[in-house]
């Protein structure tokens, strides 16, 4: 489902092979060779977390900065948009409602001398163009509220059916293609209709398809779609935002190993004295079960261990955890995880969860009575 809520990238941090740590973070700007253009931050972040290629294309033109201050961008299937004020309910990244510029000048926005809104027809092309307007009339009320083989959308005044409204509740409903600002209509053999951030299209051959309403607007706009120099910018792959797997540093066996555990961040760096030897993310305890604070040391160790028992009302049966390192007699330890690879978040019953190759690496250097800080 199409969403405008954005998720923040977080950096990833890891050791070096000489112990000082390095920064990993995604790329801000990338580049698609296929149209000659790039997406940058915030436009970048939406396009991938709501569909990617598959949901608008690919960047078809640069940013462009309008007079009112808005910033916007066009897509072969969407155009971009930011808006510094915000919108009525407080967005500032917004996908823009290019169905009603798709509108004809014409429409006369009445039902007068209009009886058969909602039905497909099939037309001479001398009426062509009067079937088109027709369709974006609203129809006052539900034509036929006992027909469950279509949908009156009261927002736009509008109905949708077959196989639209199929493609509209499989891509999220008005969430990602809006309401219907027409009804259907055809043109020769082919059926459109017109919804408020883009424009569907059916055939028996091809089923149901979006209209490429960002290219279509760009040309009637006139908007320079030429390719820019790619310069240094990296060319879109989504292995670019895939964070590297842990760099193990070297261990001086005459320097204390200890581990930094914050619960806050969900992060775990483990030290030679004082010097970084490994970073990872990991999951703690959620609410309920929350992992203990302070000072502890491991009391010991299992290359592999059967998980069960009863916390907090909640039955749990975990076999064969591996690389486990329990530091309290009640039973929290720290282990590898093959069953999740949600780290960063809260997710165990009190237990710290690893990666299964960050837990091999400290399970072959830990030793009891090895130290572990946890802390906020």
């Amino acid at each position: 489902m199409f969403s405008l809520l954005l998720t923040a990238l977080l950096p990833f941090q890891s050791a070096n092979a000489q112990g000082t740590i390095s920064s990993w973070s995604a790329p801000r700007t990338v580049y698609f060779a296929d149209t000659g253009h790039s997406l940058d931050q915030l436009f970048l972040d939406l396009w991938r977390t709501a569909g990617g290629a598959s949901a608008f294309g690919y960047p078809i033109s640069p940013e462009i900065t309008q007079t009112n201050g808005h910033i916007v961008q066009y897509l072969q299937y969407a155009r971009f948009e930011y808006w510094p004020e915000g919108d009525a309910d407080g967005n500032t990244i917004l996908l823009g409602k290019l169905g009603e510029e798709l509108r004809p000048i014409n429409v006369q926005r009445t039902m007068a001398s209009f009886s058969s809104v909602g039905q497909k027809a099939s037309v001479s092309s001398t009426t062509q163009s009067l079937m088109e307007a027709k369709a974006w009339i609203p129809i006052p009320t539900d034509p036929a509220p006992d027909d469950k083989s279509f949908v009156f959308v009261p927002e736009s005044q509008h109905t949708i059916r077959g196989p639209f409204l199929s493609f509209w509740y499989d891509t999220g409903g008005a969430d990602y293609l809006g309401n219907p600002l027409t009804e259907e209509y055809t043109k020769g053999d082919t059926s459109y209709q017109v919804f408020e951030r883009a424009q569907l299209r059916y055939s028996e051959v091809d089923g149901v398809s979006m209209v490429p309403v960002g290219q279509v607007l760009a040309d009637k706009y006139k908007i320079d779609q030429r390719p820019v120099s790619q310069g240094d910018i990296p060319d879109y792959a989504e292995a670019l935002f895939i964070p590297p797997g842990p760099a193990y540093g070297t261990v001086d066996p005459s320097l204390e190993l200890w581990v930094d555990i914050n619960l806050s961040s969900q992060y775990m760096v483990v030290y030679s004295g004082n010097t970084p030897v490994l970073e990872s993310y990991v999951s703690t305890g959620r609410p309920g079960f929350d992992t203990p604070t302070g000072t502890f040391n491991v009391q010991s160790m299992y290359d592999f261990d059967d998980m069960e028992g009863v916390l907090g009302g909640e039955y749990y049966n975990v076999p064969q955890v591996p690389d486990v390192l329990y530091f309290t007699g009640q039973g929290h330890a720290i282990h590898g995880t093959y069953w999740h690879n949600n780290f960063g978040a809260v997710m165990s019953h009190g237990c710290v969860n690893l990666p299964m190759d960050v837990s091999s690496w400290l399970y072959s250097y830990a030793h009891i009575g090895m130290r572990i800080e946890i802390h906020y």
